[in-house]
């Protein structure tokens, strides 16, 4: 979702400004067209504006569509950038009162930059968790999983029966899992997928 530089005089566009949907972090939207602009959807903070950059082509129900995804988009990239040491510690914790009865209790938990081959770790002793910074980014429940992960480790050292059973309680394990599977795949590819927003 790039921030795309401001259009020439060159560049003819119809520009429209609207109140946000409910949700919305900005006071206003404003839509910019671009006979320029083909396929690509994007969009950036402007001060309290959100501006969304779309193919003079559209239809207005297209144009609806685009500017609900766009700002999900962002609101979604804000709350990461957002999300550190102590967001995490909190959402471990509220994890624990949700999925264990509270019992998991780490002394600290943060994201680390020096894990490259693990998503978590944890040292029981210590009662310690910590979180790859490859992590951020990812989907909520992605994230949740791991902290659910290396939570149930705080209970259950190893990675026995007993231990994917008390796994169980979090609804999205398997989704989780098969998400990182395929980020690990993404990554083992010769010509990993272009992104675009369509």
């Amino acid at each position: 979702m790039p921030a795309d530089p401001p259009h020439s005089a060159a560049d003819p566009q119809r520009s429209t400004t609207s109140q946000p949907t409910s949700g919305s972090r900005a006071n206003a939207i404003e839509v910019r067209r671009s006979a320029r602009r083909r396929r690509t959807v994007s969009a950036y903070r402007e001060g309290d504006r959100t501006v969304v950059l779309i193919p003079a082509r559209m239809s207005e129900a297209e144009e609806q569509r685009w500017v609900n995804v766009m700002l999900d988009k962002l609101a979604a990239q804000e709350s990461r950038r957002a999300f550190g040491d102590t967001e995490l510690a909190e959402r471990a914790e509220r994890l624990s009162a949700q999925y264990f009865d509270g019992r998991a209790r780490p002394r600290s938990v943060r994201w680390v930059t020096n894990q490259n081959t693990r998503w978590g770790s944890c040292t029981p002793s210590e009662g310690s968790i910590r979180l790859s910074h490859r992590l951020q980014g990812m989907p909520e429940y992605v994230v949740d999983y791991v902290l659910c992960h290396e939570l149930a480790h705080l209970l259950v050292p190893g990675h026995g029966p007993g231990f994917w059973r008390l796994l169980e309680a979090y609804p999205k394990t398997e989704r989780a899992r098969g998400y990182l599977e395929g980020v690990v795949a993404a990554a083992r590819s010769p010509h990993p997928p272009e992104v675009r927003d369509e």
